[in-house]
């Protein structure tokens, strides 16, 4: 692992995500899981930085998993029974604990979000926000060949 010295990120949470979920057993697997309503506050000295956000249909939230283990490479997903590396796999336990979203922009109230599709427990710290733009962002065509071999069908989730 990387000696503590080389770390110098300097990532400024910019606000809180609100959802439904407790814990991350209650999460959603992926953000297209549900149409839950959710609640992005951005923090007053970062509001300015929401400046058209309106006009979006559909925005990229950074977030940080703040309760997931950063010391796993390897993991077994639940719809496998082979271990993959965490780069592989979306899993939220890794080095750098990163999770996003593309979420709905259902509806802005000053620095206040409202958004569906996000996937992460309730009051996890925001890293940034940025516009999804359909052309740029999507790659229909895109596989992941373990996904497609793997052992177990998605189980279902609550």
């Amino acid at each position: 692992m990387t000696d503590q010295k080389e770390f110098d990120a300097g990532i400024q949470f910019i606000g809180k995500i609100h959802t439904p979920w407790t814990s991350r057993d209650q999460c959603p697997r992926n953000p297209m899981e549900t149409d839950k309503l959710c609640r992005v506050v951005v923090s007053e000295e970062y509001a300015d930085g929401l400046k058209s956000i309106e006009g979006c249909s559909h925005i990229l939230l950074f977030y940080w998993l703040d309760q997931a283990d950063r010391n796993k490479l390897l993991h077994v997903p639940p719809v496998d029974d082979k271990p993959h590396g965490v780069f592989a796999i979306r899993s939220p336990s890794r080095p750098n604990p990163i999770g996003f979203s593309a979420a709905d922009l259902v509806s802005v109230d000053g620095n206040e979000l409202t958004v569906r599709h996000v996937d992460c427990v309730d009051g996890t710290p925001l890293i940034d926000i940025k516009p999804y733009f359909a052309a740029g962002d999507s790659k229909p065509d895109a596989t992941v060949d373990w996904h497609v071999k793997r052992s177990n069908p998605l189980p279902p989730r609550g």
